[in-house]
């Protein structure tokens, strides 16, 4: 798997146009399997209005009769090729230094999109400011940037549903012994919620992204 195809800038959403950005950090959103840039733009009035928004779609199109767009193949419940997420991160920071530039941004993905978000931060330290995981999981293997990752510990916050039975448990187990090891991470497992986003969650988003602004405007910051 030696190439993977660009995000298409025609299609992003924006929660600001370009000529009120400014120097606004920015938050990336990046769907999950079978979706697109509409779904999860929906939470955009749940985030604190300081970010400037961009919701992104992923670059295939899962087999049909699946609607939507996906970040990397998936063949049956445990098939995730680490290398395809590789692939698919490199993709959005390529599309993020073109849109956004040299500064630091900030991840928020759903499934799929929450694998794509951790290897993101994986590939690049130094291009992410934080991730957001919902309902997805950090991919296996080795990157260059995890031994940096395992010195600056990056915020990251994980939230996923006890009753979610879409990511593989394996996998789960493997999230849970590699992010404390790789971030500074915050969290919570969700009674009775399944493969989706509670208000619960979104109000624990809320204050860990509230939480990254003020960081951001520390004495200290940079």
């Amino acid at each position: 798997m030696s190439a993977h195809p660009s995000l298409d800038p025609s299609v992003v959403r924006w929660s600001v146009p370009a000529a009120e950005r400014g120097d606004r950090p920015v938050l990336v959103l990046l769907h999950g399997y079978g979706s697109d840039e509409h779904d999860l733009f929906g939470l955009v009035p749940h985030l604190p209005e300081r970010f400037v928004v961009a919701s992104v779609r992923a670059p295939l199109a899962p087999p049909w009769p699946m609607p939507g767009a996906s970040w990397y193949p998936i063949e049956g419940l445990d098939g995730r090729d680490p290398a395809a997420v590789t692939h698919a991160a490199q993709a959005v920071l390529a599309w993020v230094r073109d849109a956004v530039g040299a500064h630091p941004v900030g991840f928020l993905g759903f499934s799929q999109g929450g694998a794509v978000a951790v290897q993101a931060l994986r590939v690049d330290p130094d291009a992410v400011s934080f991730v957001v995981v919902l309902a997805g999981y950090a991919a296996g293997g080795e990157l260059p940037g995890d031994e940096v990752l395992a010195a600056r510990r990056p915020p990251v916050f994980w939230g996923r549903g006890a009753a979610d039975d879409v990511i593989p448990p394996a996998l789960i187990d493997q999230t849970a012994q590699w992010l404390p090891v790789h971030s500074e991470l915050s969290g919570r497992v969700y009674p009775g919620l399944t493969h989706s986003i509670s208000q619960d969650e979104l109000d624990d988003v809320r204050a860990f992204l509230d939480a990254r602004l003020a960081d951001a405007t520390a004495p200290n910051a940079g």
